[in-house]
């Protein structure tokens, strides 16, 4: 490894862990991206690698959250059980069934992690329009009368967090504040129960299946999420999301097309 990029690296991963604390979610969707370009780990490995790095993190996230009741457990529970289907079907059958050269136009070829790259663009594109747009609150609903929506969103942010090896909180966070109302801060607690299940869920398959992993690696970009995701929870009490999301909206945005265009150009 290239010790300026190793350094920069996990520097990142505590931007990484300072935005789960902060707003819930954004950070995760950056992991893969630095494992592969900072890093140098191909793109179908880093998946795995981000899954362990995510869950982890936001697991010690939400201890701060549940000591001040701002998780909706009910929520989370019915929003993970479908979601760890999606990831379960992302991880374990489509990527397999996916050859290793899916494509190959002469001397130009479209391989299984240049297509991950290209789908994790696609999906950080989309979240980054989420985050600058921003999430009007509603009147906060009994979530009760929204379970086989909340179902089916589950299944869907699980099946695309299982494939680009993303938590889902970029997308878990407008769900439940758009289609239950629930309060910003308890969305945000909530959400880092549900990534934290539905990435650990995602990497224990990838255990079982035999994926080769750098543990000492593993061990030390985790444990710079989890510095800042402690940095990142004590300041969400004096900093307003609703300030943040959108510049840090501007900063995927500008990532997913850097890496929309080097995967299409490289």
């Amino acid at each position: 490894m290239d010790f300026s990029l190793d350094a920069l690296g996990y520097v990142a991963m505590l931007f990484v862990g300072g935005s789960l604390g902060l707003i819930g979610g954004g950070g995760a969707i950056l992991t893969v991206p630095i494992m592969v370009y900072l890093f140098k780990i191909p793109a179908v490995v880093a998946t795995s690698y981000s899954l362990f790095v995510v869950g982890l993190s936001s697991l010690f996230g939400v201890l701060r959250y549940h000591k001040e009741r701002l998780v909706d457990y009910r929520t989370a529970v019915v929003f993970s059980l479908p979601s760890f289907l999606g990831t379960y079907l992302a991880r374990r059958v489509f990527m397999p069934w996916i050859p290793d050269t899916i494509l190959q136009f002469g001397d130009a070829s479209l391989s299984k992690d240049r297509l991950v790259m290209v789908v994790f663009a696609c999906v950080m594109v989309g979240a980054s329009w989420s985050m600058i747009r921003g999430t009007k609150i509603g009147r906060v609903v009994d979530t009760r009368g929204h379970s086989w929506t909340l179902a089916g969103l589950g299944l869907v942010v699980g099946f695309v967090a299982g494939f680009v090896g993303a938590g889902g909180g970029f997308l878990i966070i407008p769900a439940l504040v758009v289609t239950c109302g629930i309060p910003m801060q308890t969305a945000v607690g909530t959400s880092l129960l549900i990534i934290a299940a539905n990435s650990l869920t995602g990497f224990s398959g990838d255990l079982i299946a035999g994926v080769n992993l750098d543990w000492l690696f593993l061990l030390k970009a985790t444990g710079m999420a989890l510095i800042g995701i402690f940095l990142g929870s004590s300041a969400a009490r004096y900093v307003p999301s609703s300030k943040l999301k959108p510049a840090f909206g501007w900063f995927v945005l500008i990532s997913g097309v850097y890496i929309m265009g080097r995967q299409i150009l490289g």
